[in-house]
């Protein structure tokens, strides 16, 4: 494959794999066909041994990002033999859901939210901090949000405030590290994907199966579309894109009132 983006021989530590349905699983594989040296960092030792066919060569750290300590080790474990960074994809995204089920978002608790926060939002600046001195000056970061944190899906809860915090972050991070280095900080945005970690959430299927008859080419956002635009912005391509979150949603925000849908939702009232 031609090298295009420029990522050949690039570093780029990518968190987050957890299966071959991860938005990171299709990112790193990507970016090994562009021929980047690719870093694998996920939770735990069970991740890892669950990972290692699908990393392939690439190397697979450990590191569960609520805990300070293990992210300096993970910064010294990989800049060991590695010492410069050209970019960072953080996939990572939890929450802290009641196993009763859903409730009101007026019923989120302090505890929930705060640790879905940690580890969603607050792990991404943690990171970035941990790799400064590292990083190459013009290095690329990139985190996976979603493509609205306006639209009120009670399935979602409180999971979309704390992703809208992580898109917030993005401005304060690309000017405070502007300072010292030429780091750009941005995320990729898409609708409804297919991946095991949405699956978990509640009434999640039938969204993503409305969101397929809202899209306008009717066909849902795969992850590898997402994946592809990732590598854009981790690419020299992308360098004058800074603070910015690109929406992948296959025009699905510009076509709720299409319509044959709004036929259907009127003939069945």
């Amino acid at each position: 494959m031609s090298d295009f983006l420029g990522l050949a021989g690039k570093t780029i530590v990518v968190f987050g794999m957890a299966n071959r349905k991860s938005v990171a699983f299709h990112v790193g594989k990507t970016l090994s066909e562009f021929g980047a040296d690719v870093v694998y960092v996920v939770r735990s030792e069970e991740r890892r041994e669950s990972t290692k066919k699908l990393a392939g060569d690439h190397p697979v750290f450990v590191c569960d990002v609520e805990f300070d300590d293990q992210i300096q080790q993970l910064v010294s474990d990989i800049t060991k033999d590695r010492p410069t960074i050209d970019g960072l994809v953080h996939s990572i995204a939890f929450a802290a859901y009641d196993e009763s089920g859903m409730k009101p978002f007026h019923e989120t608790t302090k505890d929930q939210f705060l640790r879905t926060f940690d580890i969603s939002c607050f792990s991404f600046i943690s990171i970035c901090n941990a790799f400064k001195e590292h990083f190459a000056e013009d290095a690329s970061v990139t985190t996976i949000s979603i493509s609205t944190t306006r639209m009120a899906s009670e399935n979602y809860g409180f999971m979309a405030p704390v992703k809208a915090a992580l898109d917030s972050s993005l401005a304060f991070l690309a000017k405070s590290f502007s300072s010292f280095s030429k780091v750009r900080f941005n995320a990729v945005s898409p609708g409804l994907l297919k991946t095991s970690a949405s699956a978990g959430i509640p009434g999640y299927v039938d969204s993503y199966l409305y969101a397929e008859k809202v899209i306008p080419r009717g066909v849902a956002v795969t992850t590898q579309e997402a994946a592809n635009a990732v590598c854009f912005l981790l690419s020299p391509r992308s360098s004058g894109i800074n603070a910015q979150s690109l929406i992948i949603d296959a025009g699905m925000s510009i076509n709720y009132f299409d319509n044959e849908i709004v036929s259907k939702v009127m003939s069945s009232s």
